[in-house]
């Protein structure tokens, strides 16, 4: 059964702005936020670490041992949080700024919704 001309309209508006939220969603997770394979480790030796000076805190027993187990803890979130946090790259090696680069070209979602946008246009 063919659709009006009204409810076509409604769900071409509808597929817009779904198109579009989408691409949000995607750009909003997206970027150059990576993890640094150096922090990973660091914090993962950190963690373990943390949860080895949790296992002594317990057997330890005693005020030292409620101690060592809060400092471990401690250890184990750190570690954690340095494992986690993304690396945001400001410059180059040597702690100067980095030039100015050209415009970035627009992310495969962008494009995608401008060839969806255009074709739905054209018609």
């Amino acid at each position: 059964m063919p659709l009006s001309e009204q409810e076509q309209r409604l769900l071409d508006e509808m597929e817009r702005h779904l198109m579009q939220n989408d691409a949000d969603v995607v750009s909003a997770h997206a970027g150059d936020r990576a993890l640094s394979y150096r922090n990973l480790i660091y914090g993962a030796v950190l963690l373990l670490a943390g949860v080895g000076g949790l296992i002594v805190g317990v057997v330890v027993g005693n005020i030292g041992g409620i101690i060592i187990g809060v400092v471990a803890f401690a250890a184990m979130l750190g570690g954690l949080m340095l494992a986690l946090t993304p690396v945001h790259q400001s410059g180059g090696r040597d702690g100067g700024s980095a030039t100015k680069a050209k415009e970035p070209s627009p992310s495969f979602m962008d494009r995608m919704n401008d060839r969806w946008d255009r074709r739905h246009e054209d018609r």
